[in-house]
């Protein structure tokens, strides 16, 4: 399809010179339909999916919300926000989650944006506080409906349905066809669905291995097969979160450089500890099934199933974080002798020996700066570039992925030169105005 040249400029900002094919499918049946289903795989470009043709019904004299996103996660309705600002479509979007300040999100509804993203039960909370209007709203969207639903948002997804006025365009997202659309949401007969699934990753593309522990505890074997797999950075699964914080707390008592991932951590901090992944100044994340989904994380060319998921969707949404759009990588399963294997597997892939006496993996050569101010701030990625090499004394190569919030801002930065950085731009403002800038935590 033809998409308008404004849409065409945006994309090309973000490097994008076609959509694929799941995309432009998406696109033309969103735009030409009320009820559209679209199942993807993790990692195949859903949110600008259903993104574009959102942006191209949005109406710029309506100053009330005209779009309504769900997710089961904050990190995704951030995810979905990034991608939208990304775009520059000149539509205030407003993202409300759980943990986030509620005076602040009212006060960001009391000028309507034109898309609301947010989490089931924060959105339910402004409905019932009557905190933005829902009579202008032209779309509804369920992104990763099934993962709301095993989350027990079903009530409050319910909730909000019914407090919907109108007709609107109803569309449904997610990366399993597991789960049917619940019956509150009210789908007729013209649903459109759009099945981009083609179940199981390729040999090509995904390998899945098996590393045997002869111990019932694994994390030995965890530290072995984290100094085979050595500085390349790998996503390692576990099934609850004490687990999480056992494993990650081991590992470090070890000497391996890594950090914890899970629903019970503040927002803050997993907000950071995701930064300091994508960034390269953490290699190894230690995670809960939290990470599986819809997280703005880099590319995994390695995924660790230290517990194996319960159910087969999930297993599939792990390995979805690598070997994404015809990229290769590997799945390993850490299995202990005797375990009982879930009903998915019928039987173990082929085992992956590891060479004995391995050294430890190479920390990370890069730290992550905090620095406490930010967009609203009127601070970018230019001005801490300029900061950091006439104030700080560093070379360009020396910076590493910089990311600019709206209070705060984080950049990497090498790991032999934090010292010297902190200490020459202790009595340093940027742009006129001092800003705490520490090693982030």
């Amino acid at each position: 399809m033809q998409l308008p040249e404004i849409v065409l400029k945006a994309l090309a900002s973000k490097g994008i010179s076609s959509l694929n094919p799941m995309q432009e499918t998406a696109m033309e049946t969103i735009l030409a339909q009320p009820e559209t289903l679209l199942l993807a795989p993790t990692g195949s470009g859903k949110t600008l999916a259903f993104l574009l043709p959102v942006w191209q019904m949005l109406n710029k004299e309506e100053k009330r919300v005209q779009c309504l996103v769900l997710t089961p996660s904050r990190e995704l309705a951030i995810q979905i926000e990034n991608v939208w600002k990304q775009l520059a479509t000149g539509f205030k979007i407003s993202c409300c989650y759980g943990g986030h300040d509620m005076p602040t999100e009212i006060q960001n509804l009391a000028e309507p944006p034109a898309i609301l993203v947010g989490t089931p039960g924060r959105i339910a909370d402004h409905i019932k506080r009557a905190t933005f209007s829902r009579e202008a709203l032209q779309v509804f969207i369920l992104d990763e409906f099934d993962k709301s639903l095993a989350l027990g948002f079903e009530e409050d997804m319910s909730y909000i349905f019914s407090s919907l006025p109108g007709q609107f365009k109803k569309i449904f997202v997610s990366a399993t066809s597991s789960v049917p659309i619940p019956s509150f949401a009210g789908v007729g007969d013209n649903l459109q669905v759009l099945d981009f699934l083609t179940g199981k990753k390729s040999e090509q593309e995904l390998q899945l291995l098996t590393v045997f522990s002869e111990e019932k505890d694994k994390v030995n074997r965890l530290a072995e097969l984290l100094s085979y797999i050595n500085h390349e950075p790998a996503l390692i699964f576990c099934n609850h979160r004490d687990a999480v914080e056992r494993t990650a707390g081991l590992l470090k008592e070890k000497g391996i450089e890594c950090a914890a991932f899970h629903g019970g951590m503040e927002q803050m901090q997993r907000e950071q500890t995701l930064i300091q992944f994508r960034n390269g100044s953490v290699r190894f994340l230690i995670a809960t099934d939290l990470a599986a989904r819809g997280l703005d994380i880099p590319e995994m060319n390695h995924v660790i199933h230290y517990h194996l998921p319960s159910t087969e969707a999930e297993f599939i949404h792990r390995n979805g974080r690598t070997a994404r759009m015809h990229a290769t990588g590997t799945a390993y399963l850490l299995v202990s002798r005797g375990e009982e294997l879930p009903y998915y597997l019928p039987q173990l892939p082929e085992e992956q020996k590891i060479p004995v006496g391995l050294a430890l993996p190479k920390p990370s050569e890069w730290v992550t700066i905090y620095i406490n101010g930010g967009k609203k701030d009127k601070l970018n990625k230019v001005d801490i570039v300029g900061f950091f090499t006439q104030k700080g004394g560093l070379q360009k190569e020396e910076i590493g992925l910089i990311i600019v919030k709206d209070r705060n801002a984080f950049a990497a930065v090498r790991k032999n030169k934090v010292k010297s950085l902190l200490a020459l731009v202790m009595n340093e403002k940027i742009k006129g105005t001092k800003y705490k800038i520490v090693v982030a935590r």
